[in-house]
């Protein structure tokens, strides 16, 4: 055991200093919230699959296997199917876009008066998506070490703040490529093999298991329509997605990039599932299914190899958590309080000011909301039920405008709030009354906020010329000017990503 505590503090410890020398390029808002824009394919297509798969992904993907086989993969599926999606159909108009968050766009598209409801219903969405990452930490430590888990949510939660307040969106590409090597060989090199043989190989998986874990329907059609809905569609228009985007140094590394990634979370869906069956056979009365991937991990594994999947599993739910932490930090910051202030008269445009502190406001934000992310993963213990919520909210108050701006053109302000608020409103009431993890909340979400956005677009006056024109030329990639990469904040540093 001391073996694997030696790979786990190692790993760790390399993250940080990772991290320590991602700062060293941190020198603009540009750098610091999108990486410079400079990434090329083979890093951008690692940092995208890392971030979108996460600790619900991993621990969440085992357990659906353990609980109902092959269909278990649905959920991971959905989004790797939403990720192929946001890659083919719209990676590469949202790059061109070159803007920071999901409420700068729809800002260009409608006016700055959709920017603070949006950029409320961003901020608890990527808010409860870095907590159920920080939460995800506890589910490996309980079993496999003797850690309480209030430990282990601080200790790894600390790091993952550390090294994102550091150097920002570079540090976490830098770290998020560790990971995504770490990730792909402790998964998908070594347990899901590993876990196979031990449990008697896929003969045996045939064998031993009920026949319902041998189809991908069994989990039944509901959820599986409601998967693609929350996860699918929230892949689309997730801000920790969008600003990964913005990373890309053109729209055909996102567009390319993005679709690998995609294909590599189906390969990874499946590897879940697989995983989740054989712990079934290995281990058929886990008291809580949620300790099925470290259980596996566990009882399969030799010293020094478990320390690596472990390390594995870490990467997953870091990569995530500190996706999410910037783009939380990243809406608060420019959509919400910025926008506040400058509504009472008390500063400008956020891109405007000094950029210096415009860095060191963003990794103040990212400082204040991981402790807040630390504490509410503490006391939370639901991965899927968080994440629920958190793609509840995302896709029921915000698809609707955001695809309506990218596709309908008659599309204006006054539909767009009255969707985002009708949505939302839904949303909440119906989990309110039908439970958090209800599919009516997300069925009704959609619904409202669709008929909402329509009527209200149809009955009031259209967006004015001057703004879908200039909403035009940036799709076109012809603004003359971007939110971020004046000459007064573009690094100097010349970079070239793989």
């Amino acid at each position: 055991m001391s073996v694997d505590y030696a790979v786990i503090i190692g790993y760790l410890l390399g993250i940080a200093a990772v991290g320590w020398w991602g700062k060293r390029r941190a020198r603009s808002t540009s750098d610091f919230l999108v990486a410079g824009r400079r990434l090329g394919p083979g890093m951008y297509t690692g940092t995208m699959a890392a971030v979108v798969i996460g600790g619900a992904s991993t621990i969440g993907g085992v357990r659906l296997g353990y609980t109902y086989g092959l269909s278990g993969a649905w959920m991971v599926f959905a989004i790797g199917f939403g990720l192929l999606a946001l890659s083919i159909g719209f990676s590469a108009r949202i790059a061109r876009l070159r803007v920071y968050t999901v409420a700068d766009m729809l800002s260009l598209r409608y006016g700055d008066s959709a920017s603070i409801i949006s950029g409320l219903v961003m901020w608890i969405y990527t808010l409860m998506l870095a907590v159920t990452s920080t939460i995800a930490y506890a589910t490996v430590f309980d079993v496999l070490f003797d850690v309480p888990r209030w430990a282990a949510v601080i200790i790894g939660g600390t790091i993952v703040v550390g090294y994102s307040a550091l150097g920002g969106m570079w540090s976490i590409t830098l770290t998020d490529m560790v990971q995504f090597v770490v990730k792909s060989i402790g998964v998908l090199v070594v347990l899901l093999p590993a876990a196979v043989v031990k449990a008697g190989g896929f003969a045996q998986l045939s064998a031993q298991l009920p026949d319902s874990y041998l189809s991908f329907g069994s989990i039944g059609g509901e959820s599986i329509f409601t998967y693609v809905l929350i996860y699918t569609f929230g892949m689309l228009i997730g801000q920790d997605i969008w600003q990964r985007v913005f990373t890309a140094r053109s729209d055909k590394v996102a567009s390319w990039g993005g679709t690998v990634a995609g294909l590599y979370c189906l390969v990874y869906a499946l590897a879940g599932a697989v995983i989740g069956m054989a712990t079934k056979i290995l281990h058929p009365d886990l008291a809580d299914a949620d300790s099925a991937f470290a259980t596996i991990v566990k009882s399969t594994l030799p010293t020094g190899v478990k320390g690596l999947v472990l390390a594995a599993a870490l990467s997953a739910m870091m990569s995530t958590a500190s996706g999410a932490l910037i783009a939380s930090a990243t809406v608060v910051n420019n959509d919400i309080w910025h926008r506040l202030r400058a509504l009472g008269g008390r500063t400008a445009h956020p891109r405007t000011g000094d950029d210096h502190d415009e860095v060191a406001s963003n990794r103040a934000a990212i400082i204040i909301l991981g402790v807040v992310s630390i504490a509410l993963a503490c006391l939370l213990d639901d991965v899927l039920a968080a994440l629920t919520v958190a793609y509840n909210l995302l896709v029921g108050g915000l698809l609707v405008p955001i695809l309506g701006g990218l596709l309908w053109k008659r599309g204006n302000l006054p539909g767009a709030l009255a969707a985002m608020t009708a949505g939302s409103v839904t949303v909440i009431a119906l989990m309110a009354a039908e439970g958090m993890l209800a599919n009516e909340p997300i069925y009704y979400g959609l619904a409202v906020s669709l008929v909402a956005y329509v009527a209200v677009s149809l009955t009031t006056r259209p967006t004015e010329t001057h703004v879908l024109e200039q909403w035009r030329r940036r799709l076109a990639g012809q603004a003359t000017t971007d939110l971020d990469d004046s000459p007064t904040t573009q690094s100097k540093t010349a970079v070239t990503s793989l």
